[in-house]
């Protein structure tokens, strides 16, 4: 699957209000390695014109969980990729969590990846979320 193909199920809505910064926040399931549990993927985001529709997220992910990942953290890069191009959010965090004992010997694998448009920040805000 390539790029544009992956990039067509994440669909986006209108921003009811884009005065205002929120977080938004949905989390869901991708297969991120063969015979194991699904890792959890959290996105997070503050929206700037439009907003992801969730439905579309989870059709997203179980399309990403039908490629072949070579690394957790190529994974995490392709959603915040995606999502950055097709929503453009102010502020936009992705989390991969893979299964425990995916690798023989460690016990969690976690990637976390962050970006945000130049000359925006609300510390107020992003202060108060929770870590993973």
């Amino acid at each position: 699957m390539d790029i544009q193909e992956r990039r067509r199920f994440l669909e986006a809505e209108r921003n009811p209000d884009i005065k205002l910064d929120y977080v938004i926040t949905i989390t869901g399931r991708m297969a991120t390695h063969s015979n194991v549990d699904c890792s959890v993927v959290s996105l997070r985001y503050v929206p700037d014109r439009v907003i992801l529709k969730p439905t579309s997220f989870g059709r997203y992910l179980d399309a990403l969980g039908t490629m072949d990942w070579a690394a957790l953290e190529e994974a995490a890069a392709a959603v915040l990729n995606d999502v950055n191009n097709e929503i453009i959010a102010r502020w936009v965090q992705v989390g991969i969590f893979a299964p425990d004992q995916v690798h023989p010997g460690i016990d969690g694998h976690e990637v976390l990846l962050e970006d945000r448009q130049p000359n925006w920040d609300n510390v107020g805000l992003l202060s108060r979320l929770k870590r993973h």
